[in-house]
């Protein structure tokens, strides 16, 4: 029966994400919200599948969010944080800081202690850093200074955690010092307080370390053995032993493995640490968001919903202005100020890891953090709308401000249509003119456009994006359509609606990665274009010739490397999804490759190839 149970209760939670997550991202809602409102649905207050065993599920599945954050240790490499110091520390510092302090001083006002009020105004600082990125990147804002404002702010709030984890159980009052009542004692508890601080400093300089010195020869080693499984297995070790090791000494595991995240992060084996422990990650974080959404009382709501939408309100609104203010200190423009400020509102996910770590260290009663629960699913549930807000009925009446020029009209027709005219775009274009071959130029970088017309170039000032854009640029009588932005979402939205509006129109693509190369192949692409290619085949060109080659020799070989590689790229798409296939694949062409090179140096004399003469070199 207990067999039963189990199979039937993992059922439930695998068949409440399969059907709802996919259904809440097509409706523009976010996997986070999808798993939530899972949890809600199979939850006691609807369909009652989960009852009280969703607690226990909890803290099994809490664990996600510990490789989450290791995780996030591994995507900060030191030099990206380095380079990002000035927004990450100013604006990210001020809208944590003083979200705290405002929030907190509010608590206090309401008759809560000082504790209690610093734990909910960290808490209901942060904001939710996979609804918002995943936003951003479907609307293709990542790339806009309110973009970028959020990035940074969120980076900072994902870095914050850590020490709140850290400060959570140093607020508890009235406790015994040797632990927490659920049982989870700690080893050092008996050692005095400076001797806890010293175990505490040598057990994350030992895990510095470790990851410095001892990690990187033991992964070598295990990738030296070419088992996925046993790579997979030495992962999921680290970061359990680091997490067992942090508990044991009575501190937050996450703080461990994100320590071990950072210090990982220059290793070479950063991705293949990504790629093994993502599919755990994304299991056990779905099933925590999936016992939050069942653990919710809505029964609190439907006794106090007036006190619940206020605090819901009063949440939104403070961390808005908050936020608005900061963008104005930091002279945002106006339009990515409301994008920036309507975007970070909400509350977010690790707010309920924060609030029952805070429960289970007694830094809050149980019924306040209850209601804080539902309050920060409340505001994650409408951070769409938000946004919808923002982009409806907000963005537009900044579209025909000084913020926002006009499009240009377009009074010319080409059989050449040329999108983005940066450094890539204004090659091919200059090239094209140079062969009295005509082309129409848009691009909306308004500085960079007129600084081409005082070099007597007529670019269009225009969103390739908007088909009303193309119809004037006369896409109807067009041959061919050069896409050279360097937005990649913006590139394939634009290459999906030319394929679907004009299907005689040839496209041909910049890429910035083979990974963007083939989603514009998914897209239907023929012609793509990897923009360090070719540069970075003429630097081999030369680097051969002043190895002693002759200049014939080096471009012979590059052409045949070129076709070897883009004969190779078509193979290499149909099997991307493939992991093991894919890595198999770039081994024989890496070896057909030097195979193909050896044979063509013994065989050149038998061709019929009038365009080169072998010569010997002189060292030969």
């Amino acid at each position: 029966m207990h067999e039963g149970g189990f199979f039937f209760q993992a059922f439930v939670y695998l068949m409440a994400a399969v059907i709802s997550v996919p259904i809440a991202k097509r409706v523009g809602l976010g996997s986070v919200l999808g798993y939530l409102i899972a949890g809600i649905v199979i939850g006691p207050f609807v369909l009652g599948l989960v009852g009280e065993e969703g607690q226990d599920v909890m803290h099994f599945a809490e664990f996600g969010v510990v490789m989450m954050l290791f995780l996030i240790g591994l995507e900060l490499q030191p030099a990206l944080l380095w380079r990002l110091r000035g927004p990450i520390l100013g604006m990210g510092g001020l809208q944590v800081g003083v979200t705290t302090v405002l929030i907190g001083g509010i608590a206090l006002a309401f008759g809560q202690t000082w504790q209690v009020g610093l734990a909910l105004g960290m808490t209901l600082a942060l904001s939710s850093t996979a609804i918002v990125l995943q936003g951003l990147n479907e609307k293709g804002l990542m790339k806009t200074e309110g973009g970028q404002s959020s990035f940074s702010v969120l980076l900072f709030q994902d870095i914050a955690v850590i020490p709140m984890l850290a400060i959570f159980p140093l607020l508890a009052v009235g406790h015994a010092v040797g632990g927490h009542d659920d049982g989870h004692g700690s080893l050092i508890a008996h050692l005095p307080g400076w001797q806890q601080g010293l175990v505490v400093i040598a057990l994350v300089a030992g895990i510095v370390v470790m990851g410095r010195v001892l990690l990187r020869p033991v992964f070598r080693f295990i990738a030296s053995t070419r088992l996925r499984e046993s790579f997979t297995a030495t992962a999921l070790l680290l970061v359990i032993g680091i997490a067992m090791a942090m508990s044991a000494c009575g501190l937050s595991p996450a703080l461990g493995t994100f320590v071990a995240g950072v210090v990982l992060a220059d290793s070479e084996y950063r991705h293949e640490l990504e790629s093994n422990v993502e599919p755990f990650k994304g299991l056990l974080l779905g099933l925590f968001f999936i016992a939050v959404g069942a653990s919710i009382d809505f029964n609190l709501f439907g006794e106090q919903p007036g006190t619940i939408v206020g605090l819901v309100s009063g949440l939104v609104i403070l961390k808005f202005v908050v936020l608005f203010v900061l963008g104005m200190i930091f002279k945002l423009p106006t339009s990515q100020n409301f994008l920036l400020s309507f975007a970070l509102a909400e509350a977010g996910e690790f707010g309920f890891v924060l609030f029952s770590f805070a429960t289970q260290n007694q830094v809050l009663p149980p019924d306040v953090a209850s209601v804080m629960i539902v309050v920060v699913a409340l505001s994650m549930l409408i951070a769409p709308l938000l946004m919808i807000i923002n982009e409806k009925l907000v963005q537009p009446r900044f579209a025909t401000g000084e913020e926002k020029r006009e499009m240009d009209t377009i009074d010319e027709e080409n059989a050449v249509i040329i999108a983005g005219f940066g450094r890539f775009g204004n090659v091919v274009g200059r090239l094209l003119k140079a062969q009295g071959i005509g082309a129409t130029v848009l691009d909306l970088d308004p500085e960079q456009i007129e600084a081409l017309r005082q070099f007597g170039l007529k670019v269009f000032y225009g969103d390739a994006g908007r088909l009303d854009l193309l119809h004037s640029a006369g896409a109807e009588h067009a041959k061919v359509l050069l896409l050279a932005i360097d937005e990649p979402e913006k590139a394939n939205m634009i290459a999906e609606e030319v394929k679907r509006h004009f299907p005689h129109l040839k496209v041909l693509a910049r890429a910035d990665s083979m990974q963007h190369a083939y989603e514009l192949m998914d897209i239907g692409v023929e012609h793509v274009f990897r923009e360090t290619f070719d540069s970075a085949l003429s630097m081999g060109i030369e680097a051969m010739k002043v190895l002693g080659f002759r200049s014939y020799e080096a471009h012979r070989v590059a052409k045949q490397f070129k076709q070897h590689e883009q004969e190779t790229n078509e193979k290499m798409f149909s099997l991307r999804e493939d992991r093991e296939a894919y890595a198999a694949e770039v081994r024989e062409s890496m070896s057909e490759l030097e195979s193909l090179m050896r044979q063509d140096e013994v065989d050149f004399d038998e061709k019929v190839d009038h365009a080169w003469h072998k010569v010997k070199r002189p060292d030969e």
